[in-house]
């Protein structure tokens, strides 16, 4: 059975899929606001959309508070009285969305859901395909350690960087995936889905760079669009901003923020262009040369996790009669190594087409490279390629050709993978394939936003949100000071929401309010999500993933809590 932890009503009050759990129920959910022109013409706003309790209670005491406010005289005390009221609502609403707790974490988010941004029914799915790095294979930290030394070396070695940089060691929780790197001023930040850059989230080296030298930098918060990265993250033609949506990324930017440590520290002048490509290479050196993939193979048991529930995916879709198919970049020595341990050495049966080396996202893209078939010793052979069969293994090709020999076409194929751009982009929006996509950090976010400290934190802030937004109207200058107040704790508020996660960069999904960069592209690109293709094991093939009705701003939600309840 799939793993339902929320009850329907529950399901039904989390107004985002993208932020479900950092939501939780939310005490206010935020709506454009209408000008005022003065006072005792203030704007109400209907609180239909939140949980009861609380809603109920800022409605009554708006009306309570405007009142009052027309109601007003001349009389000093007036001051005092507004004030003592809006500190009244502010206690009330405090103890309500405290009693609220419990509630909310008895309805606490199963890390282990599939989470659908469309509307997909397994039933559908005659076809399953497959990445293989952090899609069937997933890697302990001891891989970014060994990426991060080994490309370290390389700068020192090959391109002459000081030697004292081998002082510098992986800092595992330094970075999250979705960041993206100005190459020019050589920062490395958070972007949000409008191009808004995170304040608070800057970094030149290890070290934050304050909000005032960013603002003064950039003219302000945003990132034009003719200097954020291509369509697949890569910064080219000018383009000044690189993001980082591969998981085998985070290295690379660990290295970067390194190396650029070491330079200001020792007062040294140097070119951050050249610094990014030259760090760039070495990472790419990493891969290509096979450095990674000898280390790996010779040490499996170190970097190889989570292999049992790879198996039993692909166990449950063969016996259920599913086609299978597996494109990859990586080699097919480090593929067979892997899968072997993974799966065993008859895994080569369970996949009806096996393609190493695809060289994606061009695989989707160019239609030039042909296939061509690899021995089990590893020799490239030199036949035309008319069918693409069963334990064989295929080398490179393109899609197009991978269609015309299969008939593989449309919605009824579903490909997972873990990069957003290299693996999904193209298959959805060219090719109309379902895409999942494979997000091992979800469980670790989904833990942090399941616990009581957050549901807390998250519960008061969005309470605390509502209440300023409610009571600005109040333009007197008593009523004024107190929503100062409380405006500065809110702001004292968000970055601890940012700290639970990362304390250099938040989590992968949200800025402090906003959807990221990445959760747009992912929102865009994936048909459906989740932490590791064992979530599969929780449905079966006749399931339907149905993504939650957002509400947009402008619309209330239709279902009323009093009503949907089982």
């Amino acid at each position: 059975m799939a793993p339902l932890s929320l009850s329907l009503s529950s399901l039904l009050r989390h107004g985002e899929c993208l932020h479900r759990t950092a939501v939780f129920c939310s005490v206010l959910q935020g709506s454009h606001q209408r000008p005022c022109s003065s006072s005792s013409r203030s704007w109400r706003r209907s609180f239909g959309s939140v949980p009861l309790g609380v809603g109920r209670l800022l409605s009554r005491q708006q009306q309570q508070l405007h009142g009052a406010s027309v109601c007003r005289s001349s009389s000093s005390s007036n001051g005092q009285d507004m004030t003592e009221r809006l500190w009244s609502v502010y206690n009330q609403t405090k103890k309500q969305t405290q009693d609220m707790i419990p509630a909310i974490c008895a309805n606490s988010v199963n890390p282990n859901t599939i989470f659908a941004n469309n509307e997909m029914s397994l039933r559908d799915i005659e076809i399953y395909g497959f990445d293989y790095d952090y899609t069937l294979a997933f890697y302990s930290s001891h891989l970014h350690t060994l990426i991060f030394n080994i490309a370290r070396d390389i700068l020192i070695t090959n391109h002459r960087y000081p030697e004292a940089l081998r002082k510098y060691e992986y800092i595992p929780n330094f970075a999250v995936r979705g960041l993206h790197y100005d190459v020019q001023k050589a920062l490395l930040m958070k972007i949000d889905a409008f191009h808004y850059i995170q304040q608070g989230t800057v970094y030149r080296g290890l070290h934050p760079v304050s909000d005032e030298e960013v603002i003064a930098m950039y003219e302000g918060c945003h990132v034009p669009l003719e200097i954020m990265s291509d369509f697949y993250g890569k910064s080219s033609h000018g383009q000044t901003m690189k993001q980082f949506m591969d998981i085998f990324s985070l290295p690379e930017m660990t290295l970067l923020s390194c190396v650029n440590d070491f330079f200001m520290r020792h007062n040294i002048d140097y070119e951050p262009v050249h610094l990014y490509k030259d760090v760039k290479e070495a990472i790419r050196d990493v891969h290509v040369k096979g450095i990674m993939y000898r280390a790996v193979e010779a040490d499996i048991d170190k970097y190889i996790c989570y292999g049992e529930q790879s198996h039993a995916v692909l166990k449950k879709l063969s016996e259920s009669g599913k086609k299978m198919f597996l494109i990859t970049n990586s080699p097919f020595d480090f593929v067979d190594r892997g899968m072997s341990f993974i799966v065993g050495k008859d895994w080569r049966d369970l996949f009806d087409v096996v393609i190493v080396q695809a060289d994606k996202p061009s695989f989707f893209n160019d239609r030039r490279k042909p296939f061509r078939r690899v021995t089990d010793q590893g020799a490239l052979l030199w036949d035309r390629i008319h069918k693409l069969e069963k334990g064989q293994i295929y080398k490179q090709g393109n899609l197009y050709e991978f269609l015309r020999l299969t008939g593989w076409r449309g919605s009824k194929v579903l490909y997972f993978g873990d990069h957003i751009y290299s693996d999904l982009a193209d298959l959805t929006l060219k090719h109309g394939w379902r895409t999942g996509a494979i997000i091992p950090e979800l469980r670790k976010e989904i833990k942090i936003m399941n616990t009581e400290q957050y549901v807390h934190m998250m519960t008061w802030l969005q309470a605390l949100t509502g209440l300023i937004e409610q009571m600005q109207v109040h333009r007197d200058p008593a009523s004024q000071a107190v929503v100062e107040e409380w405006i500065r704790e809110r702001e004292a508020m968000r970055p601890q929401t940012k700290d639970s996660f990362n304390p250099q960069f938040g989590s992968l999904f949200r800025t402090y309010h906003n959807p990221t960069y990445f959760s747009r592209r992912l929102s865009r690109f994936a048909d459906i999500y989740m932490a590791s293709i064992s979530c599969l094991l929780n449905y079966d093939f006749q399931h339907t993933f149905f993504p939650r009705r957002n509400p947009l701003q402008h619309e209330s939600p239709f279902w009323p809590e009093d009503i949907l309840k089982v």
